[in-house]
């Protein structure tokens, strides 16, 4: 039995005149404590199922936009996350042209959140479990300009997170080589065609394949452990 059904109980009770004796005060009384504590009910119900009043969105390239995905999805504080292109200025690319590898499009992961719950520097040690930081060229055997890591910050202040976290990379001993993911001002994001969103979802077989065959997962477990 809810508090919301008791209250509407009590309301009906005294509405048909069918609630316990009392004097006509105290079902005056009754009657406001039934119907504020609906609204309070209601209030708390509708601030559960809205959307959190601030959120922010930042956009991280690493490699093959498919790999990156099932990590910040999984992450609380999360809100959405959609694959797509950001560092290039043709308008509108497709995955024909970014593979075309004649633009500076990466492929990129837009990344909605709640900083209430999950912060930015959050939001980056999960980025660097996902990639491999030393490498320039692209990540794993996908190689190329489209390929490459870079840590898109909106602000001056996400500027400096992203600094500062790439340096405690760099000085924690977990990679010998240097640590080369480039740090860049953020440019318009294109969302990428539907088939690529959730493709772990919608092709779990083939991207289970593909996500071994690369080498991200033995780099991963190397050098993090069990998968982040």
């Amino acid at each position: 039995m809810t508090k919301r059904w008791q209250a509407k109980r009590w309301l009906e009770f005294i509405r048909n005149g069918d609630a316990p004796e009392l004097s006509k005060i105290d079902n005056m009384r009754l009657f406001r404590f039934a119907y504020l504590l609906l609204l309070c009910l209601a209030a708390a119900a509708e601030a559960q199922n809205s959307p959190p009043a601030t959120t922010k969105t930042t956009v991280f390239a690493g490699g093959c936009f498919w790999c990156i995905q099932p990590a910040f999805d999984k992450a609380p504080g999360v809100l959405k996350t959609t694959v797509g292109y950001c560092g290039g200025t043709e308008p509108n690319p497709t995955y024909a042209l970014v593979g075309s590898e004649k633009t500076n499009y990466r492929e990129s992961i837009q990344i909605t959140y709640d900083p209430g719950k999950i912060s930015y520097e959050q939001l980056l040690d999960i980025y660097w479990k996902q990639i491999d930081p030393t490498q320039s060229d692209g990540q794993f055997t996908d190689v190329g300009p489209s390929y490459r890591a870079a840590i898109f910050y909106g602000s001056d202040e996400e500027k400096k997170v992203a600094e500062t976290s790439k340096e405690k990379l760099a000085h924690s001993g977990k990679f010998k080589k240097p640590i080369v993911t480039e740090i860049l001002p953020a440019m318009k994001f294109y969302p990428a065609e539907e088939y690529h969103q959730k493709y772990y979802q919608q092709n779990p077989e083939h991207f289970e394949a593909f996500e071994h065959g690369s080498g991200r997962v033995s780099f991963q477990k190397k050098n993090w452990g069990d998968k982040p």
